[in-house]
This record gives structure tokens, sequence and C-alpha cells, in this order.
């Protein structure tokens, strides 16, 4: 039986200094240390609140499946310099201490953990150091055996979701949307093609920012929906036009079949702008 409800966390980008950090000292492979910033102290108290307050309240106390729609680390990427360490085994170890908790929690509701692989730029060519988390955290593997996979059909409640990691992405508020219109047109266009089953639900990531676009079906509504990050803004987003004067968006989305209809929930939180100089 389908479970009724899927908890969404997307882009904790795990060994940067601006990604998801837990609290304590974090033992480097060489025998340095890390201890998580300010920063990362304020997003670590979000990420708690969302899984210690939000995600029970919402679940009603059921059983529920969790999944990381990808970029769980922050990997080696665009000569940036703002990582904790560049060491893979680092980055990999400070991600299953901020996952694996979730993930028994998940389970020991009686759900299933899903992983989906991010950009390459971040988690290696083919997902390669997603795919080693993945595994690490017990996520449930594919006809292909891939624990990391590169897209998840599932099925909750009545409603049927299809999740990936990447959708295009805009410079201007104002056509925020458009891709996400486009992705949600494209699937029911490609499913009536094969004469399939369109999803109710798609759910992407990639672009930091939460969005919902929703649409009159047949079955109610269908939405396309796009998961916030776990991630402040690194030096490569302050120069990117629409990004750079918004605040990081963090969070994350429920889907849940409910007693007379399917629905969803969105749980974004954000930070205050640079304080006036007087």
């Amino acid at each position: 039986m389908p479970t009724r409800n899927l908890v969404i966390v997307s882009d904790t980008h795990c060994g940067c200094r601006l990604g998801l950090c837990p609290p304590g000292m974090i033992r480097l492979d060489d025998g340095g240390e890390y201890r998580q910033s300010d920063f990362q102290a304020k997003t670590w108290a979000l990420w708690r609140e969302f899984f210690d307050v939000w995600v029970p309240e919402v679940t009603r106390g059921e059983p529920y499946d969790l999944l990381h729609n990808g970029d769980a680390i922050d990997g080696v990427h665009h000569g940036s310099t703002t990582q904790i360490s560049h060491n893979m085994k680092d980055q990999l170890d400070i991600a299953y201490a901020v996952m694996a908790p979730e993930v028994e929690k998940c389970q020991a509701s009686g759900g299933t953990y899903y992983h989906v692989r991010g950009t390459q730029a971040h988690v290696g060519q083919s997902g390669v150091y997603e795919e080693m988390l993945a595994e690490k955290l017990g996520a449930k593997p594919n006809q292909h055996g891939q624990h990391a996979r590169w897209d998840l059909w599932k099925r909750v409640g009545e409603a049927l979701v299809h999740a990936m990691h990447h959708i295009g992405t805009t410079s201007s508020a104002a056509h925020e949307a458009s891709a996400v219109n486009a992705e949600l047109t494209a699937e029911y266009v490609e499913a009536a093609r094969w004469n399939r089953e369109p999803p109710d639900f798609v759910v992407r990531s990639h672009r930091h920012r939460s969005i919902a676009v929703d649409l009159n079906s047949a079955k109610g509504y269908a939405a396309a929906l796009v998961t916030p990050a776990w991630q402040g803004k690194t030096p490569y987003v302050w120069k990117i036009p629409g990004a750079r004067i918004s605040e990081p968006q963090l969070g994350g989305v429920l889907i849940r079949q409910g007693d007379e209809e399917f629905y969803y929930r969105r749980w974004v939180r954000s930070f205050d702008r640079s304080p006036e100089e007087v």
C-alpha cells in the first residue's frame, strides 16, 4: 500500500562553508577540525525546526517516505574556494552526519528513503559521490541497483510523483514560473504521446528558490514544485542577476494523501538582508 506522505529536501551542499553542517567538532581526514559558523548554526536551527516540529505535524504522526532530491554535497567546482575541505571523504562524512538521523527516523516510522542524483559538478561524474552516500544511508535502489537514481517515479496515495534534480533557471523574477510551467506541460505532452499516466506532482530542485505552479486536471489539479535549498549565497550567486538581490530560501516540501484528496505543502524560511549602515 502506498505511503500517504513524501517529505522532500534537496541542495544541502554539505562540505561547503555556506552549506548544511551539524554542530560539534567535525574531524577532517588529516586530523584537523572544523566547527560550524554562526550562519551554519542558524541554518541548522531551521533544519531542526523543519524535521523536529513541522514534519511530525504535517504527516500527522503517520509513516512517511523521505527523498533527498540531489546535491547532497558541494564537491570541488568552478574554481571555488568556499569548501570546508576538497577531500570528498570529508564532505561525504558531513553529509552522512546530516542525513543519517533523518533517514533513521523515516525508516523507524515505517517509511523508505530515496535519493536522486544532482549536478555532476557537485556530486561527481555520473553522480559517483552521491551514489556512495546514498548507499551508505540505505537508500532504496532502483531496478539497476543505483541507490542514487537519476529520477524517481513514486506513488503517494492516489497521486503519482515524478522527481528529478534539474530544471531551467532564469534571472528574471517576472518569468520565474515560465520554466516550471513548461516542465509540467512537457510531462503531460510526453505522457499523452505514449498513452501513459501523467504525474500529479512534478518535483524539481537545483534553483535554490521555491516556487509552485498548479493546473486543473481530471484528478483535481496537477502541480510542478521546485524545492528550496539549504545553502547560503556563495560568491557565484552574488554576481547572478536576480539571485544577487534575493536572500537564501531554506526548507522542504510535503506531498500527502489526505482523507479526501492529495495535496502539497511547503515550508520555506529566509534570512534578513544585510543590515543598514547609519
